[in-house]
Protein backbone atom coordinates (compact mmCIF):
# COMPACT_ATOMS: atom_id res chain seq x y z
CA UNK A 1 0.00 0.00 0.00
CA UNK A 2 2.84 2.39 0.88
CA UNK A 3 4.52 1.71 -2.46
CA UNK A 4 1.23 2.39 -4.24
CA UNK A 5 0.73 5.65 -2.34
CA UNK A 6 4.27 6.76 -3.11
CA UNK A 7 3.79 6.14 -6.80
CA UNK A 8 0.46 7.93 -6.70
CA UNK A 9 1.94 10.97 -4.95
CA UNK A 10 4.86 11.03 -7.38
CA UNK A 11 2.42 10.92 -10.27
CA UNK A 12 0.46 13.79 -8.76
CA UNK A 13 3.65 15.79 -8.34
CA UNK A 14 4.55 15.35 -12.01
CA UNK A 15 1.00 16.31 -13.02
CA UNK A 16 1.18 19.46 -10.91
CA UNK A 17 4.55 20.32 -12.43
CA UNK A 18 3.16 19.85 -15.95
CA UNK A 19 0.18 22.10 -15.16
CA UNK A 20 2.50 24.74 -13.71
CA UNK A 21 4.73 24.59 -16.79
CA UNK A 22 1.73 24.85 -19.11
CA UNK A 23 0.43 27.79 -17.10
CA UNK A 24 3.85 29.44 -17.25
CA UNK A 25 4.04 28.91 -21.01
CA UNK A 26 0.54 30.33 -21.41
CA UNK A 27 1.46 33.38 -19.32
CA UNK A 28 4.64 33.96 -21.30
CA UNK A 29 2.74 33.60 -24.59
CA UNK A 30 0.10 36.00 -23.35
CA UNK A 31 2.67 38.60 -22.25
CA UNK A 32 4.44 38.33 -25.61
CA UNK A 33 1.14 38.56 -27.49
CA UNK A 34 0.02 41.57 -25.50
CA UNK A 35 3.32 43.35 -26.09
CA UNK A 36 3.11 42.71 -29.84
CA UNK A 37 -0.54 43.71 -29.98
CA UNK A 38 0.16 47.00 -28.21
CA UNK A 39 2.92 47.64 -30.73
CA UNK A 40 0.38 47.32 -33.53
CA UNK A 41 0.91 43.73 -34.73
CA UNK A 42 -2.40 42.82 -36.38
CA UNK A 43 -1.97 39.06 -35.99
CA UNK A 44 -1.27 39.46 -32.27
CA UNK A 45 -4.30 41.75 -31.95
CA UNK A 46 -6.45 39.11 -33.65
CA UNK A 47 -5.11 36.37 -31.37
CA UNK A 48 -5.69 38.51 -28.29
CA UNK A 49 -9.25 39.18 -29.42
CA UNK A 50 -9.80 35.44 -29.79
CA UNK A 51 -8.37 34.85 -26.32
CA UNK A 52 -10.86 37.28 -24.79
CA UNK A 53 -13.70 35.96 -26.92
CA UNK A 54 -13.05 32.37 -25.83
CA UNK A 55 -11.71 33.02 -22.32
CA UNK A 56 -8.44 31.30 -23.16
CA UNK A 57 -5.78 32.30 -20.62
CA UNK A 58 -7.75 35.43 -19.72
CA UNK A 59 -11.22 36.05 -18.30
CA UNK A 60 -13.81 35.91 -21.08
CA UNK A 61 -14.62 39.49 -22.06
CA UNK A 62 -16.49 40.28 -25.26
CA UNK A 63 -15.83 44.03 -25.02
CA UNK A 64 -12.08 43.40 -24.90
CA UNK A 65 -12.40 40.91 -27.76
CA UNK A 66 -14.14 43.55 -29.87
CA UNK A 67 -11.48 46.12 -28.98
CA UNK A 68 -8.66 43.93 -30.30
CA UNK A 69 -10.60 42.65 -33.29
CA UNK A 70 -11.32 46.24 -34.27
CA UNK A 71 -7.66 47.24 -34.10
CA UNK A 72 -6.64 44.28 -36.27
CA UNK A 73 -9.59 44.75 -38.63
CA UNK A 74 -8.70 48.41 -39.17
CA UNK A 75 -5.33 47.21 -40.43
CA UNK A 76 -7.03 45.00 -42.99
CA UNK A 77 -6.80 41.63 -41.21
CA UNK A 78 -9.56 39.63 -42.89
CA UNK A 79 -10.03 37.13 -40.06
CA UNK A 80 -10.43 39.99 -37.58
CA UNK A 81 -12.93 41.64 -39.91
CA UNK A 82 -14.94 38.40 -40.02
CA UNK A 83 -14.83 38.06 -36.24
CA UNK A 84 -15.82 41.69 -35.73
CA UNK A 85 -18.71 41.24 -38.16
CA UNK A 86 -19.79 38.17 -36.20
CA UNK A 87 -19.72 40.12 -32.91
CA UNK A 88 -21.96 42.82 -34.41
CA UNK A 89 -24.29 40.13 -35.72
CA UNK A 90 -24.60 38.44 -32.33
CA UNK A 91 -24.53 41.60 -30.23
CA UNK A 92 -21.50 40.40 -28.29
CA UNK A 93 -19.42 43.21 -26.78
CA UNK A 94 -21.27 45.72 -28.98
CA UNK A 95 -24.93 46.49 -29.66
CA UNK A 96 -26.36 44.24 -32.37
CA UNK A 97 -26.01 46.05 -35.69
CA UNK A 98 -26.71 44.38 -39.05
CA UNK A 99 -25.27 47.29 -41.06
CA UNK A 100 -21.95 47.03 -39.21
CA UNK A 101 -22.03 43.27 -39.66
CA UNK A 102 -22.38 43.75 -43.42
CA UNK A 103 -19.63 46.38 -43.46
CA UNK A 104 -17.01 44.13 -41.88
CA UNK A 105 -18.02 40.99 -43.72
CA UNK A 106 -17.81 42.90 -47.00
CA UNK A 107 -14.28 44.11 -46.27
CA UNK A 108 -13.19 40.54 -45.55
CA UNK A 109 -15.14 39.12 -48.50
CA UNK A 110 -13.43 41.54 -50.88
CA UNK A 111 -10.13 40.08 -49.69
CA UNK A 112 -11.31 36.62 -50.64
CA UNK A 113 -12.34 35.27 -47.23
CA UNK A 114 -14.81 32.50 -48.03
CA UNK A 115 -16.60 32.65 -44.66
CA UNK A 116 -17.32 36.33 -45.22
CA UNK A 117 -18.36 35.70 -48.83
CA UNK A 118 -20.81 33.01 -47.72
CA UNK A 119 -22.25 35.16 -44.93
CA UNK A 120 -22.60 38.14 -47.26
CA UNK A 121 -24.49 35.87 -49.68
CA UNK A 122 -26.84 34.94 -46.85
CA UNK A 123 -27.39 38.55 -45.86
CA UNK A 124 -28.31 39.58 -49.40
CA UNK A 125 -30.58 36.57 -49.71
CA UNK A 126 -32.39 37.39 -46.47
CA UNK A 127 -32.23 41.18 -46.71
CA UNK A 128 -30.32 41.49 -43.43
CA UNK A 129 -28.52 44.83 -43.16
CA UNK A 130 -28.86 45.32 -46.93
CA UNK A 131 -31.79 45.37 -49.36
CA UNK A 132 -32.71 41.83 -50.44
CA UNK A 133 -30.90 41.12 -53.70
CA UNK A 134 -30.75 37.71 -55.33
CA UNK A 135 -28.11 38.73 -57.87
CA UNK A 136 -25.73 39.95 -55.15
CA UNK A 137 -26.48 36.86 -53.11
CA UNK A 138 -25.53 34.57 -55.99
CA UNK A 139 -22.39 36.61 -56.67
CA UNK A 140 -21.06 36.02 -53.15
CA UNK A 141 -22.22 32.41 -52.93
CA UNK A 142 -20.41 31.70 -56.18
CA UNK A 143 -17.13 33.17 -54.93
CA UNK A 144 -17.28 31.03 -51.78
CA UNK A 145 -18.46 27.98 -53.73
CA UNK A 146 -15.56 28.26 -56.16
CA UNK A 147 -13.23 28.10 -53.15
CA UNK A 148 -14.81 24.79 -52.21
CA UNK A 149 -17.23 25.77 -49.43
CA UNK A 150 -19.87 23.02 -49.41
CA UNK A 151 -22.68 25.09 -47.89
CA UNK A 152 -22.08 27.87 -50.42
CA UNK A 153 -22.17 25.28 -53.20
CA UNK A 154 -25.49 24.02 -51.87
CA UNK A 155 -26.97 27.52 -51.61
CA UNK A 156 -25.79 28.34 -55.12
CA UNK A 157 -27.45 25.15 -56.36
CA UNK A 158 -30.67 26.20 -54.61
CA UNK A 159 -30.48 29.60 -56.31
CA UNK A 160 -30.25 27.90 -59.70
CA UNK A 161 -33.03 25.47 -58.84
CA UNK A 162 -35.35 28.26 -57.63
CA UNK A 163 -34.29 30.75 -60.30
CA UNK A 164 -33.40 33.26 -57.60
CA UNK A 165 -30.76 35.77 -58.70
CA UNK A 166 -30.04 33.68 -61.82
CA UNK A 167 -32.23 32.16 -64.54
CA UNK A 168 -33.60 28.79 -63.40
CA UNK A 169 -31.19 26.09 -64.57
CA UNK A 170 -31.56 22.52 -63.32
CA UNK A 171 -28.30 21.40 -64.94
CA UNK A 172 -26.34 24.04 -63.01
CA UNK A 173 -28.27 23.16 -59.86
CA UNK A 174 -27.21 19.51 -60.20
CA UNK A 175 -23.61 20.52 -60.85
CA UNK A 176 -23.39 22.44 -57.55
CA UNK A 177 -25.46 19.92 -55.59
CA UNK A 178 -22.99 17.27 -56.69
CA UNK A 179 -19.94 19.25 -55.60
CA UNK A 180 -21.46 19.78 -52.14
CA UNK A 181 -22.72 16.19 -51.95
CA UNK A 182 -19.27 14.84 -52.75
CA UNK A 183 -17.99 16.71 -49.70
CA UNK A 184 -20.55 14.92 -47.55
CA UNK A 185 -23.23 17.60 -47.11
CA UNK A 186 -26.42 15.60 -46.42
CA UNK A 187 -28.85 18.23 -47.74
CA UNK A 188 -26.99 18.24 -51.07
CA UNK A 189 -26.92 14.43 -51.18
CA UNK A 190 -30.67 14.37 -50.60
CA UNK A 191 -31.42 17.00 -53.26
CA UNK A 192 -29.17 15.21 -55.74
CA UNK A 193 -31.15 12.04 -55.05
CA UNK A 194 -34.36 13.93 -55.77
CA UNK A 195 -32.89 15.21 -59.04
CA UNK A 196 -32.16 11.63 -60.12
CA UNK A 197 -35.68 10.51 -59.19
CA UNK A 198 -37.38 13.32 -61.10
CA UNK A 199 -34.88 13.57 -63.94
CA UNK A 200 -34.37 17.27 -63.30
CA UNK A 201 -31.10 18.47 -64.81
CA UNK A 202 -29.95 14.87 -65.23
CA UNK A 203 -31.39 11.62 -66.64
CA UNK A 204 -33.53 9.59 -64.24
CA UNK A 205 -31.55 6.87 -62.49
CA UNK A 206 -32.85 4.91 -59.52
CA UNK A 207 -29.45 3.41 -58.66
CA UNK A 208 -27.91 6.87 -58.34
CA UNK A 209 -30.97 8.16 -56.47
CA UNK A 210 -30.76 5.27 -53.98
CA UNK A 211 -27.01 5.83 -53.59
CA UNK A 212 -27.35 9.51 -52.66
CA UNK A 213 -30.43 8.98 -50.48
CA UNK A 214 -28.57 6.21 -48.66
CA UNK A 215 -25.60 8.47 -47.91
CA UNK A 216 -27.85 11.22 -46.57
CA UNK A 217 -29.86 8.68 -44.55
CA UNK A 218 -26.63 7.41 -42.96
CA UNK A 219 -26.16 10.93 -41.57
CA UNK A 220 -29.57 10.84 -39.91
CA UNK A 221 -31.78 12.50 -42.53
CA UNK A 222 -35.16 10.83 -42.10
CA UNK A 223 -36.67 12.08 -45.37
CA UNK A 224 -33.71 10.58 -47.25
CA UNK A 225 -34.39 7.18 -45.68
CA UNK A 226 -38.07 7.41 -46.61
CA UNK A 227 -37.30 8.28 -50.23
CA UNK A 228 -34.61 5.60 -50.46
CA UNK A 229 -37.15 3.01 -49.33
CA UNK A 230 -39.66 4.24 -51.93
CA UNK A 231 -37.08 4.08 -54.72
CA UNK A 232 -35.96 0.62 -53.59
CA UNK A 233 -39.40 -0.80 -54.43
CA UNK A 234 -38.82 0.16 -58.06
CA UNK A 235 -35.39 -1.49 -58.30
CA UNK A 236 -34.15 -5.00 -59.04
CA UNK A 237 -32.08 -6.92 -56.50
CA UNK A 238 -29.01 -6.37 -58.66
CA UNK A 239 -29.58 -2.61 -58.74
CA UNK A 240 -30.05 -2.46 -54.96
CA UNK A 241 -26.86 -4.47 -54.43
CA UNK A 242 -24.92 -2.13 -56.73
CA UNK A 243 -26.19 0.98 -54.94
CA UNK A 244 -25.38 -0.50 -51.54
CA UNK A 245 -21.91 -1.53 -52.69
CA UNK A 246 -21.20 1.99 -53.91
CA UNK A 247 -22.51 3.44 -50.64
CA UNK A 248 -20.32 1.15 -48.54
CA UNK A 249 -17.15 2.12 -50.40
CA UNK A 250 -17.90 5.84 -50.72
CA UNK A 251 -15.63 8.39 -49.08
CA UNK A 252 -16.00 12.21 -49.22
Amino acid sequence: MKAYLSLFLLSMAFSALAVAQNSSNLTNDLISELRQAEQGNAEAQLNLGMRYGEGKGVPKNDSEAVKWYRLAAAQGNAKAQVNLGYMYGEGRGVPKNAAEKVKWYRLAAEQGDLVAQFQLGNMYRQGEGVPKNGIESVKWYRLAAEQGDAQAQFNLAQSYYDGEGVPKNDVEAVKWYRLAAEQGLPQAQYNLGISYVLGEGIPKNNVDAYFWFNLAAAQGMGSAKENRDIVEKQMTREQIAEAQRRSASWKP
